[in-house]
């Protein structure tokens, strides 16, 4: 049994491409601030209706129930939407494609599941994704927090420093005619320049941080920011590894439910959302359209490692495709379990040491001065 992505819905592409981005950014930044239709709310949205479906109640029923116990304003209004759709005879698929709370992998996968008769399985699949994204989500952040909060703490000191401590030493130089070394002269001009420009240096930062909602859609600039995420020492390889391990899940998922590898590459490539590998699945999915194995087309891409290309090859000499790629999942979350602990254990000295060096190179070069100061007055 083979499913055409195309044949599902010959325009879908083409609305989307005609969806108003000033829209999308809007959506997204609803999302962001927690009031759309989170990540989170989605895991409990599809294991909670996986849950209804499997014990017998109908779609219609089990979203009535979830539409019920949501309390969050905008969520319970998606799910009204969703309701009152099915009611009028749509899908569920045909319900969720007019919301941008949903993507184009939640869609193709429902459908997929209203097709073969699959529904209960594939919303417990996207549940168990979600819940695993989450996850990792969360790991991540709890890896970044706290050396954030100390860089951001230290940025405020050297901030401080420079703009308060360092001209009252400089005030006292001017005064006692003092010749000042190198590294002093370079502090005090650090000082005068962000006195001078540090406002339009805090708008500028500013700006740029607004724009990022702008320009987030373009591909110019998703292409420059996971390229270079993606070459960050230690970093990049620690990203590179949290979406593969995304990929691997889907895979997985999909192929339980039975949905060719052709059809699987294609609707991963519509949910996970980072260039350099969407670049590498639709490279892949064009090879093996021409006739090449997986193992083979993936085996043209840096980003999948030399393991993962053999135990495919396995796979499509066993057709062990889902228990592969189940296996891949767990030992790359796995991995970013560690690679999270090892972040925050190592960045946090790392960081310790950085803000030492930042505050005792400007002390060191206040004091340089006084030591002459004080020669002189004593003389």
């Amino acid at each position: 049994m083979s499913f055409n992505l195309e044949n599902i819905s010959p325009k879908e592409k083409a609305a989307g491409r005609k969806s108003s981005e000033i829209s999308a950014i809007l959506q997204k930044e609803i999302v962001l601030f927690g009031k759309g239709f989170s990540n989170k709310l989605k895991e409990d949205f599809y294991t909670e209706l996986g849950v209804l479906l499997s014990a017998g109640v109908s779609l219609k029923e089990g979203l009535e129930l979830l539409y019920a116990s949501q309390k969050k304003k905008t969520a319970k209004e998606i799910l009204g939407k969703l309701v009152a759709d099915l009611i009028e005879g749509q899908s569920m698929s045909e319900a969720i494609k007019s919301h941008k709370a949903f993507t184009q992998y939640e869609y193709y996968s429902i459908k997929i599941g209203e097709e073969t008769g699959t529904l209960a399985e594939v919303v417990k699949q996207l549940g168990s994704f979600f819940g695993r994204k989450n996850q990792q989500r969360s790991e991540v952040k709890s890896a970044l927090t706290y050396p954030i909060i100390i860089m951001s703490t230290a940025f405020l000191v050297v901030i401080f420093m420079l703009q308060f401590v360092v001209p009252m030493f400089q005030d006292i130089f001017k005064q006692n005619k003092v010749s000042l070394p190198g590294i002093t002269e370079f502090i005090i001009s650090a000082s005068e320049f962000l006195k001078s420009y540090g406002l339009w240096l805090l708008l500028g930062f500013i700006a740029l941080f607004s724009s990022r909602f702008l320009v987030n859609k373009q591909e110019w600039y998703r292409r420059f920011k996971d390229t270079f995420l993606l070459k960050l020492p230690f970093f990049g390889n620690f990203i590179k590894t949290v979406y593969l391990s995304q990929f691997t899940q889907a895979v997985a998922l999909l192929s339980a439910s039975k949905v060719p590898v052709i059809n699987s590459i294609q609707l991963v490539k519509k949910m996970i959302v980072f260039y350099p590998l969407q670049v590498a699945l639709e490279s892949v999915e064009q090879s093996i359209l021409q006739g090449a194995t997986l193992s083979e087309s993936l085996a043209s891409h840096p980003i999948f490692s030399d393991k993962m290309i053999a135990l495919v090859k396995v796979a499509e000499q066993t057709n062990q495709t889902e228990f592969i790629f189940d296996r891949l999942n767990v030992q790359y979350h796995e991995q970013v379990q560690r690679q999270s602990k090892m972040m925050s254990t190592i960045m946090e000295p790392l960081i310790i040491v950085l803000v030492g060096i930042m505050v005792g190179i400007i002390l060191i070069a206040m004091y340089l001065p006084m030591f002459k100061l004080g020669t002189v007055l004593g003389g």
